[in-house]
């Protein structure tokens, strides 16, 4: 059942329902115990009146046996003048009188006190009083079917009230139940009647303490959106300016080779328009990049990777860069050290730390690329002798788009951002640190998997 209303309902109705029976159990017990206890009772004074009308009264047996049962008819009210039944026997076993509609056969036994007994396949409950005295055994008996029938009659007159009350329970149940929860429905149309922009808190004022973990939930969800959007426009604004420097300058150069006037300004053109495609090339795969790391858009294989390899791969598809800048890479990682199952995640984080320290590096320099382990924590260390990070950059400097005044020319300022997007997705962290000597020294640090 998905309906908190449906499921309220059911929950009270349910205990409800429980509750009332139990109490209709309770009440038939109560009420059969209470009027066994007055029938008892009645027998008891039945059989004490009618040995004192023999004993004491010198009344005659049938006559005191007949009185007694139609005194107790009178005032019962309940019919009872063939259900009670009176047998005088003497000490001698000989039946002296008996009310008229008794049964066949002893109702009771020798002893003094209360029995019950089955006569023609009837059950009776029968108290006998001993008078050794005046030599006389009294034994008064009524029908456990009567007894029955009684205890029924008196348990539907309780129990009738309440069944008419059920339907009334239920009806203000369930109208308690909607009044319970029409602040739900007031917020749940507050929320469509909304556009579609409006990122703005929902108010609590008015609002039941019960709603406000979910209302403040809600609350940081529209924030959490609403940064979410700002970072996209940022993004997209940001993207759209990056690309629109290297395609305006890729129109003028080929505007130039067009009009050039000998070989060499064609030439020159002609690598100026290169430069601006790979620059355009590298921001377009990096941007596309960021998005596959930021929302999760990876084809991951099933099986884990060695991440020695992965490290190998990105070096090597990255050697032609670096010996374009004359930049050699050097790096260290013994294999089945720690393997991974986000392969994608990691060779981006690689590939664009590699890539940063590799345009960061002179000619004749060298990057430095170590994979170790430490407390089942994977260590992947790029170090680089390049100029570092300026100390007033370093806030900064996983910001997209952020370029510091000293990075290489041609960088878009989005490598350090994917790096810390994709370390994060991974569960592990990125730090930073001026190397000893020049230079700078990044460390992706991943949890054992």
């Amino acid at each position: 059942m998905t309906s908190i209303r449906g499921r309220l309902l059911a929950i009270l109705l349910l205990a409800t329902g429980l509750i009332w029976l139990a109490a209709v159990v309770w009440t038939q017990h109560s009420t059969r115990r209470e009027v066994i206890h007055v029938l008892d009772r009645r027998l008891q004074e039945s059989a004490q009146m009618v040995a004192s009308l023999v004993g004491e009264g010198g009344l005659a047996a049938d006559a005191a046996a007949s009185a007694m049962v139609q005194r107790h008819a009178d005032v019962d009210g309940f019919a009872l003048r063939h259900q009670l039944s009176c047998q005088i026997w003497g000490l001698d076993g000989e039946l002296i009188s008996e009310s008229q509609g008794a049964p066949n056969g002893t109702l009771g036994g020798s002893r003094e006190g209360f029995s019950e007994t089955r006569i023609d396949g009837e059950h009776w409950r029968v108290y006998t009083l001993v008078d050794p005295e005046h030599g006389f055994r009294v034994m008064v008996g009524d029908a456990q079917a009567m007894r029955d029938h009684l205890v029924h009659g008196v348990t539907v007159g309780l129990m009738v009230p309440m069944l008419l009350v059920l339907p009334i329970l239920a009806g203000l149940i369930w109208w308690t139940v909607g009044r319970g929860l029409r602040p739900v429905d007031r917020l749940g149309a507050a929320l469509s009647a909304r556009d579609a922009s409006d990122l703005s808190p929902i108010g609590t004022d008015g609002a039941p303490r019960e709603l406000h973990p979910m209302i403040s939930s809600l609350n940081g969800l529209l924030r959490r959106v609403g940064q979410a959007r700002d970072r996209e426009r940022s993004f997209t604004a940001f993207a759209a300016h990056e690309l629109k420097t290297p395609l305006a300058g890729l129109k003028t150069q080929a505007e130039v080779a067009r009009m050039a006037p000998d070989d060499s300004t064609r030439d020159n053109a002609l690598d100026q328009m290169a430069e601006g495609v790979r620059r355009t090339d590298r921001m377009v795969k990096q941007l596309l990049e960021m998005t596959a790391v930021e929302h999760g858009v990876s084809a991951e294989p099933a099986a884990r990777q060695d991440g020695a390899l992965l490290l190998e791969r990105v070096a090597s598809d990255l050697t032609q860069l670096a010996s374009a800048r004359g930049v050699s890479i050097r790096t260290e990682a013994p294999r089945g050290l720690w393997s991974t199952a986000s392969a994608t995640l990691l060779q981006a984080a690689l590939r664009n730390l590699i890539e940063n320290a590799v345009q960061a590096s002179r000619p004749g320099g060298a990057v430095e690329v170590a994979l170790s382990q430490e407390d089942g924590q994977a260590r992947f260390r790029v170090a680089d002798r390049g100029p570092g990070i300026a100390e007033a950059d370093r806030p900064h400097v996983l910001d997209r788009f952020y370029r510091s005044a000293g990075a290489a020319a041609g960088g878009s300022g989005l490598g350090l951002s994917i790096v810390a997007a994709a370390v994060e997705r991974m569960g592990g962290a990125l730090r930073l640190a001026p190397r000893e000597g020049g230079g700078e020294v990044a460390e992706l640090i991943l949890p054992a998997e």
